[in-house]
């Protein structure tokens, strides 16, 4: 049995020198998606492989067609963990709306004993990643070593499309496929129910584009007689639903699972109802599926969207013109085991259907990813749940998500790898946007909830 707490207690004390340590690293602004600042993504690189090396590490920094990865091994006995973070940031743009320099972190109180952290990466994704560092650096001062072995791997472009991450896995998937992943870039339910998220939708992106005639036409002249392509590709994306809000693409459904009823029921005791998700953004009835939660809608069920549609005129003024094309960006969230090339393919198959003879289609992928679905009842889920639910107020919860989390599904693909998702996070700390901001409480109870994880997980796999 791992005794763990005097892991806390040390946790507990140091928090002050923790800090230190994390405003350090966000005080370098490794911005990925610009190349300006190229070399502060290597700064801070080099800052975590050295921070690394401290606590008995063997890291480096390796070179990839873009930003640098950091790769770390510890050994240890029991099982082995891969954890994943990174430590990119966003642009800070636009830096006339922050309310102090973003690349200098201090510590502010928002309310009454409610203090945070603020500056870019507070939250997304350094302060997440280092509460794991944080929590392997304490068991190293109290017992030596650590709990299991562990690797980590953190990514330099995450912000910026991780275009060289999915190549890195392949190149180096033995060294880096462990038991399982352990991914920090997740938020908790609220400020005190920490959460497991068990699923992330895939991803399918298409660009349609219609043509009729060879030239933009007089409406006056050709009007009645010619085709309108916008017409056309309003007909169908307006074909794509049903008056019940289910997709009629045929063949969509294949691989889409029930949510089990337990599970629906977990989801419906959090209380978020359409009012409180719909509410704060002006709108109010649910849109989707008939006869389904708004928590189920966005976790657990397919879409079809129209992100955008363009065709004619659309200047100031008027003209009175029948378009020569009209295209749209249409996108499709997966869920369980629907396959994204038979939805591709299939949604391809529905257009061409719809066009006219003396018309064409043309189509233009925008990427696609499976989804990511744990078993609710992975042994994986129920020990760190009772490891989370032992820090905070409130019993861990098991949640989804709408969007995703392309590394999960490399690692699952890849490395064969399932990934455990736990992170500190909260709705309102403004990642990506101006004044970003990480809980005090999520910094300092990350580390002990990494801590009790980590131990629950040894004494699992003895």
């Amino acid at each position: 049995m791992t005794d763990i707490s005097p892991v806390l207690d040390h946790l507990d004390r140091s928090i002050g020198e923790s800090l230190e340590r994390l405003f350090g690293l966000l005080a370098i602004p490794s911005i990925s998606t610009d190349p300006a600042f190229a070399a502060e993504v290597r700064r801070a690189a080099d800052w975590l492989a050295e921070d690394l090396r401290s606590i008995g590490f063997e890291a480096s920094v390796r070179d990839t067609t873009g930003h640098p990865m950091v790769v770390a091994h510890h050994p240890g006995e029991g099982p082995h963990v891969l954890f994943y973070g990174h430590y990119d940031v966003q642009p800070v743009d636009p830096l006339p709306l922050w309310e102090n320099d973003p690349f200098r972190p201090e510590i502010k109180e928002i309310a009454p004993g409610r203090k945070v952290i603020t500056g870019r990466g507070a939250s997304d994704d350094k302060g997440q990643l280092m509460t794991f560092i944080e929590a392997c650096r304490a068991y190293k001062a109290v017992h030596g070593k650590l709990p299991c072995r562990i690797s980590i791997l953190l990514e330099g472009e995450e912000e910026s499309g991780s275009s060289s991450l999915k190549p890195f896995l392949e190149e180096n998937a033995s060294e880096l496929k462990a038991d399982f992943a352990l991914v920090c870039d997740t938020s908790m339910w609220d400020a005190e129910t920490p959460a497991i998220c068990v699923g992330l939708r895939g991803l399918v992106g298409e660009e349609v584009t219609v043509k009729a005639a060879n030239r933009d036409l007089h409406s006056g002249s050709y009007g009645g007689a010619a085709a309108n392509p916008i017409r056309i590709l309003a007909k169908v994306l307006a074909d794509l639903h049903d008056e019940n809000g289910r997709v009629t693409i045929p063949g969509f459904y294949e691989g889409v699972e029930e949510t089990p009823p337990e599970v629906l029921k977990s989801w419906e005791a959090l209380g978020r109802s359409a009012e409180m998700l719909l509410g704060p953004i002006g709108l109010a009835h649910p849109a989707g599926e008939k006869g389904r939660s708004v928590l189920e809608l966005v976790w657990a069920r397919p879409t079809a969207e129209v992100n955008g549609i363009h065709g004619g005129y659309t200047g100031e003024g008027f003209k009175t013109v029948i378009p020569a094309e009209a295209s749209a960006k249409v996108s499709f969230r997966l869920v369980h085991k629907q396959d994204p090339d038979k939805i591709r393919d299939a949604f391809r198959a529905f257009v061409r259907e719809r066009i006219p003879a003396d018309c064409s289609v043309e189509f233009a992928p925008h990427g696609g990813s499976p989804a990511i679905q744990l078993s609710y009842d992975s042994p994986l889920v129920k020990t760190a749940q009772a490891a989370l639910s032992q820090e905070w107020p409130k019993p861990a919860v098991t949640t989804a998500m709408g969007g995703s989390i392309p590394v999960v599904g490399d690692f699952q693909k890849l490395l064969g790898m399932e990934s455990l998702l736990v992170g500190f996070g909260l709705a309102d700390d403004r990642i990506h946007s101006p004044n970003e901001k990480y809980e005090l409480s999520s910094f300092h109870k990350g580390q002990r909830s990494w801590a009790r994880i980590l131990a629950a997980l040894a004494d699992e796999g003895r």
